[in-house]
């Protein structure tokens, strides 16, 4: 079977600094596929890569077996569909309105949409749970409803493939399931390929069909969840200790951070305040 994507040697500087070096990987169709690692390992600049976002790596990318360089930049938008880890929250438009921009690789020169476009929208809102929130400016929704506000303008760009930012990042644990289990559904329903970045492991591990582990702009494990959420793998690129067991919610694995032992500092060395609480009266630092 054809790959969604595949990369070949992608290497990414800027200016100068490499950031990811030579990353080859294959994502297949209809997979759930999450990028994980520490924070600085470049993941939100793989996610742009695959997105065509970032024109020097387009020559490493491969969408659906063809090269990503032979896409105009419509016909690219009609195979992927990009979502920020942020879009901001002065937003002028409603949720309506976003949810439309999904419709742009499609429209006429005069952008103009039309009953198909609209029909469209209404049914990636309703997936989304938004269809009581369409006329609402998106700067009044939570965050979580300003999220599910672009995966639903994603969903109406009717790709072949979405690339997701850290979605479910500063999201409760209510919404952090809602996301997910969206995404599962879209996934199931429609058989969108989904590439996600994420830094929460467990979650990751409860939806993910094959993950990578990026670490300094290279890739340390790729595989399935078990074969990247290894204790010992995960412990070395994050260079803390972790456990690794058994899931009792499920058939996938779950970290736990182990506490270290850790030398603290003798606070007795410290100056004392002055008479009224604050700093030393003798400090010459202290000019008011």
């Amino acid at each position: 079977m054809i790959p969604a994507i595949e990369t070949t040697g992608l290497s990414v500087a800027y200016q100068k600094t490499p950031v990811l070096r030579d990353l080859s990987l294959t994502v297949k169709r209809g997979d759930f596929f999450v990028i994980i690692g520490p924070n600085g390992s470049g993941k939100t600049t793989l996610i742009k890569a695959l997105a065509g976002l970032i024109p020097s790596a387009e020559k490493f990318v491969r969408i659906g077996g063809h090269p990503m360089t032979g896409y105009s930049k419509r016909k690219l938008a009609r195979k992927i569909a990009y979502v920020a880890q942020s879009e901001g929250d002065d937003c002028p438009f409603t949720v309506r309105q976003v949810v439309l921009m999904g419709r742009s690789p499609y429209l006429g020169v005069l952008g103009m949409e039309g009953p198909t476009d609209f029909a469209i929208a209404d049914q990636a809102m309703a997936f989304s749970g938004l269809s009581a929130l369409s006329d609402r400016p998106v700067h009044r929704l939570s965050g979580g409803e300003r999220q599910r506000a672009q995966i639903a303008r994603a969903i109406c760009q009717q790709p072949d493939l979405m690339l997701l930012d850290e979605p479910t990042a500063a999201l409760d644990l209510f919404h952090q399931g809602r996301m997910m289990s969206l995404l599962a559904g879209l996934k199931a329903q429609t058989g969108t390929t989904l590439i996600m970045v994420s830094h929460d492991i467990n979650l990751a591990a409860m939806y993910a069909d094959q993950m990578l582990l990026l670490v300094k702009g290279q890739i340390t494990a790729m595989g399935d969840v078990n074969t990247v959420v290894n204790p010992a793998v995960l412990s070395e690129a994050y260079g803390c200790p972790v456990h690794v067991e058994k899931s009792p919610c499920g058939p996938w694995p779950q970290v736990s951070l182990m506490q270290e032992d850790v030398a603290m500092a003798d606070f007795r060395s410290f100056p004392k305040s002055g008479p009224s609480g604050g700093v030393p009266e003798n400090n010459p630092h202290h000019r008011y």
